[in-house]
């Protein structure tokens, strides 16, 4: 008995063989190199490196700094994005293009610019210094290196959500006498909903794996203003390799329940999508 569905297309089993090689090679085996790596160490050793107080200050930064971003890209991320869909303007196309900037800029030029402008002495800075308000070196800049970073993701995900809204039931919601904030909590945000949800999370993602940016604003203080990637880059530096695998370990489980998240928040969007449609 043959469990071989028929296809159309030719070639299944070498693309396939193609494919799981690739991912073999580029993504399965350096991370088994990496839990092997932290396995080496003992237990007790593992523990001591993962919950160190150095360690958890860390986390504490690069997950309460990476939240933060994620949350204020959904507020912004889903302004601008209404920006773009629901309104003609001038320079529309610039800004639209803006939006992608720092796919393409390189995290350190990123940092070196944020700081530039946010230093005690910077553009804006200067001007914040008087007020008591330090943004470089601290965890302000460090959350605002990462809002920059991730900003996109929430855009982008927002964006074709908005577009695919029916115009129509906000139209027939106001013939109805609905207010512009009824139509927008009881027809538009529902619709848009399973994004919002989707692009805080791949925003809260990216900007948790961040390291460039941040290490230019920061300032790099132990207990203070050290993100978790960071200190993997400081093991390392010592030659404490396992140390280094053990952080990344942790960091690579999260990572792991963050795309797990990702995949459940689509496939609840697709269902809510289908059930819309019938």
């Amino acid at each position: 008995m043959s469990f071989r569905q028929p296809s159309v297309l030719p070639g299944f089993g070498l693309t396939f063989g193609f494919t799981t090689f690739f991912l073999s090679a580029i993504v399965l085996l350096p991370l088994a190199a990496l839990a092997l790596a932290a396995a080496s160490l003992h237990w007790s050793d593992f523990v001591h490196v993962v919950l160190s107080p150095r360690a958890l200050g860390s986390y504490r930064l690069s997950f309460g700094a990476s939240f933060l971003a994620a949350a204020i890209n959904l507020v912004f991320g889903l302004i601008i994005a209404w920006t773009l869909v629901r309104y003609e303007f001038p320079g529309r196309g610039l800004i639209d293009a803006l939006i992608d900037m720092p796919f393409a800029l390189p995290t350190a030029v990123s940092g070196i610019a944020l700081t530039t402008v946010f230093a005690h002495n910077g553009w804006i800075g200067r001007y914040l210094e008087p007020w008591g308000v330090k943004v470089a070196y601290t965890w302000l800049g460090v959350t605002l290196a990462l809002t920059l970073i991730s900003m996109p993701f929430a855009v982008r995900a927002v964006q074709p959500a908005l577009l695919e809204v029916q115009r129509d039931l906000e139209e027939a919601a106001e013939t109805l006498g609905a207010g512009r904030i009824y139509v927008f909590r009881r027809i538009i945000l529902p619709a848009v909903l399973p994004a919002l949800l989707t692009g805080f999370t791949l925003a809260f993602a990216r900007a948790l794996g961040e390291y460039g940016s941040v290490i230019f604003i920061a300032g790099n203080l132990p207990m203070k203003t050290e993100i978790t990637p960071l200190l993997i880059v400081i093991h390392l530096e010592e030659f404490d390799y396992q140390g280094a695998a053990a952080l990344g370990v942790v960091m690579l489980g999260i990572s792991f329940v963050v795309l797990l998240a990702i995949n459940l928040l689509q496939a609840w969007g697709r269902r809510r999508h289908v059930r819309a449609a019938h």
